[in-house]
């Protein structure tokens, strides 16, 4: 059974209303509580004053001690009406009253039965119920100038008013909770739209879901991967990134670390600043070669990071040397099918028109041509991967009616290495395309590459009889995208230079126009033991 998932706005405004409505129910019953007590010692306060003013009275002091009620009774009902008070009560040491709202029980005894603290010289407040209703009563005595107790004065309030007044502040209170409860409902509301806006309209759950298939995602893949923020400190590095830098040295916990701190020279930082991306480059950590890729996060025009992926160089050129092997081998099929394809045309041709006798001459011419093609390659040159490359460049080069000549002024021994293999191929397999493309418009087609081994150094040397090249493109020919055949060209004789730069080889380039170009190689070559037969 699957949860409900709630929204994000429903648990905001839920949230919001139910904190709302427990701290205002909690500032209702505190508050209440308070302004009743006050409201309770503000009338109390009240009543006690309009004892003591009732008390120091003169006119009381003296009808008191006369025993002269009259004069009290009305003066008691105006301070009564003036003040609103329920009663004021004048009454003599023995309990009688002086005064009262209603005149008929004027001297008669006090009801209530919590006046006698009162007629012993106390000051106090109570609640109790005397002829009238129930109410809150104040009681102070009447003092003679010479200090000596001539009654007491009893005050009341209603206790309705009280509650009336209670009710009311309580009124004001609810009112008061319902506006708080609306106005959080609304700040709710709005919390959650801006919320939502800034997690562009996704809940919670879909955030987490999205975060742990990005975190699966980027610790399955093979490339290493680095991000920094926009003060370049370390915020991601994959599984991957963190077993090739600890190949590399480096440290194993970079998170939170500069950039320059944990890799120096990492380019982060350029990209940063400029915004650029940096695609395909090669960065040394600790003499490790890896093939980088750098572009900048950018979110709504903001550059906020950056990020880098890693690959081990070594991978890259294995699989490099692999798809130049299938390449070649596919080429080589190809151009061989041609070739063949066109032979069994002429021996077609040849058994249609019976002539047999020139049908077997030039089989035979076939066979031998052949095989002696192949067997100048394959027997001088002993690395099997470059015999094969050169005997597919034969077929190449006649295919376009060009002829290829393979000259070995000596054995070839196999290499120690197989990068070496991988970097003659670019060098030859570029020198050669170049050349047969050139050829293709030029009167003579003949192409001589003459290869030979003396004591560690393999000479290279490819001639052809083109059209040679301009002296002011000499200076030119081995940069990075310079051609004179049109755009998205001009890459052959660069990687044919970056080769060399990698044998730690040296060139010549003679070239007389219309007369052809002779490139010269020189190249440090460790062999094999027993590499020569």
């Amino acid at each position: 059974m699957l949860r409900r998932r709630f929204k994000l706005r429903s648990i905001i405004i839920c949230l919001v209303i139910i904190v709302v409505a427990i701290s205002l129910f909690i500032t209702d019953v505190l508050v209440s509580n308070t302004i009743s007590d006050q409201i309770m010692d503000d009338q109390e306060e009240k009543a006690l004053t309009v004892a003591r003013i009732v008390a120091e009275s003169e006119t009381v002091q003296q009808s008191l001690a006369e025993e002269t009620p009259e004069n009290i009774q009305v003066f008691a009902n105006d301070i009564r009406s003036t003040s609103g008070v329920l009663f004021i009560v004048v009454m003599d040491m023995n309990g009688i009253r002086y005064s009262h709202p209603n005149a008929d029980l004027v001297g008669l005894p006090f009801e209530g039965e919590d006046e006698a603290n009162a007629l012993m010289g106390q000051e106090y407040s109570s609640i109790s119920k005397g002829t009238l209703e129930t109410s809150l009563r104040s009681f102070t005595p009447v003092m003679s100038e010479d200090n000596e107790q001539l009654g007491a004065v009893a005050v009341g309030i209603s206790l309705e008013n009280v509650e009336q007044t209670l009710d009311e502040s309580h009124k004001n209170l609810i009112i008061g909770s319902l506006f708080g409860i609306i106005t959080g409902i609304i700040g709710a509301l709005l919390i959650a739209n801006y919320i939502k806006k800034i997690l562009y309209g996704l809940e919670p759950f879909t955030i987490a879901k999205t975060f742990e298939e990005r975190n699966t995602m980027l610790q399955s893949v093979r490339e290493g991967i680095i991000a920094v923020d926009k003060d370049a400190r370390i915020t991601l590095v994959n599984k991957s990134g963190l077993q090739l830098f600890a190949k590399a040295g480096l440290k194993n916990d970079p998170i939170g670390m500069e950039i320059t701190e944990y890799m120096p020279r990492n380019g982060l930082e350029e990209v940063l600043q400029t915004g650029n991306s940096e695609l395909d480059s090669e960065l040394t950590i600790n003499g490790m070669s890896f093939v980088v890729n750098r572009t900048p996060l950018i979110v709504d025009n903001q550059i906020i990071g950056a990020i880098s992926t890693f690959r081990d160089k070594t991978e890259v050129n294995e699989m490099a040397k692999q798809l130049s092997g299938v390449k070649l081998y596919a080429e080589a099929l190809r151009s061989q099918s041609h070739e063949v394809m066109n032979k069994f045309h002429v021996i077609l041709g040849l058994v249609r028109n019976r002539s047999y006798e020139e049908l077997s001459h030039y089989i035979r011419e076939l066979v031998d041509h052949k095989n002696n093609e192949i067997g100048i390659v394959t027997r001088n040159i002993k690395d099997p991967v470059l015999a094969g490359f050169l005997i597919g460049k034969l077929s190449y080069a006649r295919e376009n009616g060009i002829t290829l000549n393979i000259i070995n002024e000596t054995d070839i021994p196999s290499p120690k290495s197989s990068d070496t293999t991988h970097e003659l191929i670019t060098i030859l397999g570029n020198l050669i395309d170049n050349v047969i493309e050139a050829l293709t418009v030029s009167k003579s087609n003949q192409i001589d590459v003459k290869l030979s081994y003396d004591q560690g150094s393999l000479k290279l040397q490819v001639e052809d009889t083109g059209p040679g090249i301009k002296r002011q493109h000499l200076a030119h020919i081995f940069e990075k995208g310079f051609s004179t055949k049109g755009k998205n060209r001009g890459y052959g004789l660069f990687l044919v230079k970056n080769s060399m730069d990698k044998l730690g080889g040296n060139f010549t380039v003679d070239s007389f126009q219309g007369e052809g170009t002779v490139f010269t190689m020189d190249i440090p070559y460790e062999i094999e033991v027993n590499g020569i037969d």
